[in-house]
């Protein structure tokens, strides 16, 4: 039986993309932005400030390879909260009502420990959650095994009884391999559906 949420928020409750910030930045030159995400202000890079490296450090390398760009590398930081675009309203909806339910309700996700603090002042719904692993905090990211563990045991949870949602496939596969339950987060309309499944919510 499942008796706890465990919630991601980038991509599940947060709708942040740096291509808010960027396709201002490059002027409407979706190419040229999609070459300069892929290839410099890249994912892996983002991940490594997502597990604990400070913003500072992450910039002045990236700026020593792409000199050309270090304008744009730095507004990755500096312009950061341009990358937020609200909340996702029906997965909100969604967290509403498993609070109002009294399901015990977390969250777990890759974040720089700088700059989540926008998004905890900005969100107010932020601050339901019984505790929320920051990945920044912790040194380490999903789907570390050890990430997971973590959560878990911070707070008394049997991993069978806790379902984690994601929208990002090996994050699901890193809750399975670690007992939970998991679901792969399309759009709230499927969550719902897939919570009411498992009892969590009326169908």
């Amino acid at each position: 039986m499942i008796r706890s949420v465990v919630f991601d928020l980038g991509g599940v409750l947060i709708d942040w993309n740096p291509r808010y910030l960027y396709r201002k930045l490059f002027a409407g030159d979706d190419a040229a932005m999609e070459h300069f995400l892929a290839h410099v202000c890249n994912n892996a890079w983002n991940l490594a400030q997502d597990a604990g490296r400070r913003w500072a450090d992450a910039i002045e390398v990236l700026s020593a390879e792409h000199p050309q760009h270090r304008p744009l590398i730095s507004a990755y930081r500096e312009r950061w909260d341009e990358m937020l675009n609200g909340p996702i309203h029906g997965t909100v909806d969604v967290l509403a009502e498993l609070k109002d339910r009294g399901v015990p309700i977390y969250a777990l996700t890759n974040w720089s420990s700088e700059t989540f603090p926008i998004a905890r002042e900005r969100y107010d719904f932020l601050g339901w959650f019984r505790d929320i692993l920051v990945s920044g905090d912790e040194k380490m990211v999903k789907p570390d095994p050890r990430i997971y563990q973590l959560l878990l045991s911070r707070n008394g949870l049997a991993a069978a009884e806790s379902v984690f949602i994601d929208d990002a496939l090996h994050n699901v596969a890193g809750a399975q391999a670690a007992g939970m339950a998991a679901l792969h987060f399309q759009s709230p309309e499927k969550l719902r559906s897939d919570l009411a499944v498992l009892g969590l919510l009326k169908g």
